[in-house]
Formats: C-alpha cells, structure tokens, sequence
C-alpha cells in the first residue's frame, strides 16, 4: 500500500484489534497487560502528542518518516506486531541499534575486497538502524535512516536468528504493520480444535474474492485469478493456496506446490495426486516418506493412492484418463503423441479444453495429464498460459491465440547447433508407407528383448533400460537403441541422437532389409567430427533392393547406383564440411516429403525398438571382445 502518511491508522488499527480480541479463548489465562487488550479490544495505548514526537527526534536527532510519526500519533506503540514481536516500541522505547545484536559484524565478516557499496550498505543497518523491537521472539525490527524513498519513508528490515534467512526488507512501517497484520491472520486461520473459529467481516471478504478468483480461473482470467490468490494466501486462508497451486503447476513452477487444503479431497486425487507423484519421483534424494507430508489429515486410502501412482509413473507406466468428451479429447492426444506429432497433440486437447467439467469446486484445471509420460512432455510455459486462457468448465470467456507450434519443418532442424553449440551426430531410417507398430519386423533384431516396441521413453531413459536376464554384446555389432514414430504423411522413422562411431569399412546400411515392398532412406551424419572423422552417408532402397548411395569422408565421396540431382553429393560438398549440412537436410526433406519431430525426439517419450546391427560380422583374423552379463 502507498500513501501511509493519510493512510486511517485508526481504523486499520481499531479492526485489527478487535479481530485479535476475538480470536482468543475466553477461558486462557494470559498476563494482565493482553486481559487488559482484550476487554478494550484495543492492541495499542495512548496516542503520543506532537510534544512527545517532537522530543524523541531531537533525542535521536532524526525526524521520523511520515508513516511512522503518522502511527505515533494514533497509538504510542503496539503489542502483537504480527505472530513474534510482542512489543512495537513508541516515542520513549525506539533506540539506536548500534550493533546490540553484533550482526553488523556478522555481515561485514562475509565480505571480501570485491563487495560494492551496496551490500556495505545493507551490512550497515545493524549499526545505524532505529531498533523498534522491545519484546520479541528473537526478532529484530530496525528502520534504516540511509534507506529513504522520494516521500520522505524510510524502509524496515526485519530478522530472526530462527529463521536462516537474510533480513527482510519492507519500504516503509506502513507496509511493516499491513505486513504483520497479515501474519497475524496467516497464524490465526490454522487453528487447534479448542480454539474460537476466526471468522471475521476480514476473512468473508478475502474468502468471497477467493471464490471470485476461482470463477475469473475459470473464465481464462488466470492471471487476475493467481494475484487475488496469492493475497488471500498472505492471509492465510484456506483453498488460496490449493487453487492458485495449480495454476503455478501449469505455469512451470513445481518447487513447493503441493495443492494444500485441495489434494486431501479424495473428489481431486485423479488429477492432484499424479502431478505431486510426478514431482516427487522427479527428485530421486527425496525419501518417499516425505510424500506423505502434503496428505497430513488425509486418510489411509487416499495415502495409499499416491503411494501407488508414485510406482506407475517411476515405472512410465501412468495413464491419464478423464470422463466425457475431454477424455475422449484425451485418448487422441495420447495416441498422437505417441507417436511424435507432438503439435497435433495439443491442439486437440486445448480444442476439447471448452469441454472440460471440474471434478469439484476447487478444481480450475486438468493437471493429471502432467504425469503421463506421453502427454507430459506437451507442457511448456507458453502452452500452460495458453490452457489456463481458455475458458473452460462451463464459464464464457474469449479464447486466447493460439501458440505457436515447437516442430519446424523438414529435417533441416538437425543442423542447428545443440545446447553446448555444436552439431551431434545422428542417424534414422526412414520406411514408406509402413506405420511405425512395424518397424520391429523390419528393423528389429530378433536375438534382443527390443525386436518388439518398448514403452515410450525418452532416448536416455531407453539406453539406461537394460533387459533382463543373461544378455551377451559384442565390440563389432552396433545395435541402436532407436526411437521410432511417424514422419509425415505416410512415412514412418527410426532415430537415434547418440550413435556409436561411424565404421565404414564394416558398415552395412539397413535400407534394404527395411524397404521390402517399399522404399526406405537411411541418414548417418556427424560433420561436425564428433566421432572423429567427418562424414555423410545416405543410402536409398526399394524393394529389399539398394538403389543408390554415397558416403563422403573427409573430402571424399564414394557412391553407387543412379543417384538423383537432387541428391548429387557434388552440389554439397563443393566447399567440404559442415556447410553442406543444411542443404543436404533440406534436399532430402523435398525429394522424399518427410519430416522429423524435433519436439518429441528433445523434450518427448517415444515407443523404442533395439535395431539389427549397422555392422557386418567379423571376418577371418579380425579380433574382437564379447561380454557377458549374468
């Protein structure tokens, strides 16, 4: 709040002392001074004269700031500023703190010959500050006459030894006591069960615009919805935290949402426990005893439901449902995704969003969806504002735009630098006219566990899924673990982002054995020399029959069959290198009509299959090791 110099202290004041009066047991014994508070529902004393002001600044030779000398001459101090400071000095008890609680040195200590002025500054406060703090709970309370505003304010800091926590800072004492009046609602609304219920004209007032945040929710107004949320959680109230916990999920914010108040409702547990699962499952030091300490008051069943979900989604094993025709919406998305069209995916659930029915009052959003390994990845910040726009749930209100889709075109994508800015090696093959539930009979090795589709999983999360039971590998066999999914209008992939080193002398392309009745295209790159040597191989076959092909190594280029203009290795690497990289990419996007999902091999889970091996068998006199693995 601004303007506390003609802020009406009284009645800020008057009301919070009367909510406090009645908020305590009749029957507590409590020292004469808080008996006395309470029978004249009044939390403060006398108000200090100009003459009383006047004096204390000459004895502190400082004027006070507007909002403070404001306050004193409404009350002369205050008891109970909050939930730990028991006493608020007036114009007698306010004092230089000079370093009383030797944290001046403390922070001074921490700083080294590169500190600036500033953190000087803020170290000097225990020095130079105003104590207002006569009784405490091992809090300090100091104005800072160097830290002043345009309108004369100086800023409060505040801190306790029990807190960790570097001191707080509020602009003025105006927004120190609404600031403490908050806490004292905060620590008020969590009662014991002897205690009086706090309700007061306060608490219907914030609770009503709790229930209006939840319609503006509703309605896609999320933003007005989470800031009338969060100032009704400052408050304490109950549900504010619950419901404006998920919006934050949506939004990316995962640390501490817990959806209090609203995950004990076994009504929300299908679509608040699997995200608080997910989120739990995420961090692998967690112990899963601390799981249970967001259910606190729930019951055995509904412990026991988290508990469960926790094992489907460590396992990838969860699956999002939903009643009526967004579940339907639900189904399609899955099967989508699945397969890499990622983009189509979510427009087909933010199109059924419309459609959407709340489990309950408190419910605002679907979020289970978050925790299935397949639709999950769908989530980005942008696309969680884009969901919580939409009107949903029965309430009116303008749909947003659109955002954009995250899976360019072509293939031309895989030449752009990755996060440590360079370019990986990759490989894929590509089959015509085949749907991807097929690609194990024609890629797959028929000795490994993954000649049929594993579950969706991510490429790293594949590579670290060993089969079970005894498993023999060899150094001259190269079988990839490789995602596998839809690339464009009847042409199915499989991709793998981590290949092992390119062995030209023993590879064997599986373009032919992929293409029987059909045609397929397999892509080796890594001309950013990964792996060593720099390199490009495309090989096309038709009918278990290879048509043409072309390696280039390090400014060579070897090739058969009747390669297509289009595809003339010499149109690339007339100056050799990664420059052809692109081209080539783009090339083989518009001579074929395919595409790669960028999204879904990065960031998505895809259906897996471990390949036959890209390299010939040894011959006479070459060595090799085999390993066993019991």
């Amino acid at each position: 709040m601004t303007g506390h110099t003609a802020f009406d202290w009284r009645t800020f004041l008057l009301r919070w002392s009367g909510e406090w009066a009645d908020s305590l047991p009749h029957d507590e014994a409590r020292d004469p001074d808080d008996e006395a508070a309470r029978r004249a529902r009044w939390l403060g004393f006398p108000p200090a004269s100009q003459e009383r002001v006047t004096a204390m600044e000459e004895r502190l030779g400082r004027r006070m700031p507007p909002s403070y000398r404001a306050f004193l001459l409404v009350t002369d101090g205050w008891r109970h500023a909050g939930g730990f400071v028991w006493l608020l000095a007036g114009t007698a008890d306010a004092r230089r703190h000079d370093n009383e609680s030797e944290l001046a040195d403390m922070y001074e200590e921490d700083l080294d010959e590169d500190a600036g002025p500033e953190e000087w500054r803020e170290a000097g406060i225990w020095r130079r500050g105003l104590q207002l703090d006569v009784r405490s709970d091992a809090t300090y309370v100091l104005l800072d006459p160097e830290d002043v505003d345009e309108d004369g304010e100086w800023a409060v800091y505040t801190w306790a030894s029990w807190r960790a926590d570097a001191p707080k800072r509020y602009s003025d004492f105006g927004s120190f006591m609404e600031a403490m009046y908050r806490e004292f609602h905060s620590l008020r609304a969590h009662r014991t069960g002897r205690e009086p219920a706090f309700v007061n004209d306060t608490t219907r007032e914030l609770d009503a615009r709790v229930d209006e945040a939840r319609r503006d929710a509703l309605r896609g107004d999320w933003e007005r919805a989470l800031k009338t949320l969060d100032e009704a959680e400052e408050y304490g109230r109950p549900r504010a935290r619950g419901l404006g916990d998920q919006i934050r999920r949506l939004l990316g914010r995962t640390h501490l949402v817990y959806f209090p108040d609203v995950v004990t409702d076994p009504r929300y547990a299908p679509e608040l426990l699997p995200p608080l699962a997910a989120e739990h499952a995420a961090h692998s030091y967690r112990g899963d005893a601390s799981l249970a300490f967001p259910l606190r008051g729930a019951d055995d069943a509904l412990v026991s439901q988290v508990f469960a979900t926790l094992e489907q989604v460590r396992a990838s094993a969860y699956r999002y449902t939903a009643p009526g025709p967004f579940g339907e919406a639900v189904d399609r998305a899955r099967e989508l995704a699945r397969w890499g069209d990622t983009d189509q995916a979510w427009r087909t659930l933010t199109d059924a969003l419309p459609l959407w029915r709340p489990l309950g009052p408190d419910h605002l959003v679907p979020l289970g969806w978050v925790a299935d390994p397949v639709l999950g990845p769908l989530l980005t910040v942008e696309r969680g504002r884009e969901l919580l726009s939409t009107p949903r749930g029965g309430h009116p209100g303008e749909a947003p735009a659109p955002t954009p889709g995250l899976d360019p075109p072509g293939l031309a994508w895989l030449a752009d630098p990755g996060p440590g800015g360079g370019r990986g090696p990759y490989r894929f093959v590509l089959v015509e006219g085949v749907e991807p539930e097929d690609l194990p009979a024609r890629l797959g090795d028929e000795d490994a566990e993954g000649a049929a589709l594993d579950a969706p999983r991510t490429l790293q999360e594949a590579r670290w899924h060993l089969p079970r039971g005894p498993r023999e590998s060899s150094s001259y066999e190269d079988r990839p673990v490789m995602a596998v999914g839809r690339a464009g209008a009847g042409w199915s992939f499989a991709f793998d982002g981590d290949p092992a080193p390119f062995a030209p002398r023993r590879f064997v392309s599986p373009a032919a054995s992929a293409a029987a009745g059909t045609r397929a295209v397999v892509v080796w790159s890594d001309l950013g020399a990964w792996r060593g040597e720099s390199f490009f191989h495309l090989s096309v076959a038709r009918d278990s029959t290879r048509e043409y092909a072309f390696t280039y190594t390090d400014g060579e280029i070897r090739r058969t069959g009747d390669i297509p203009r289009a595809l003339d290795p010499d149109r690339f690497f007339a100056v050799p290198g990664a420059a052809a990289e692109r081209p080539l990419l783009e090339a083989v996007t518009e001579h074929f009509g395919v595409r790669l999902p960028r999204h879904a091999l990065l960031n998505g889970r895809l259906h897996t299959v471990t390949t036959r091996s890209w390299t010939r068998p040894p011959r006479d006199g070459e060595t090799y090791l085999v390993w066993s693995m019991a």
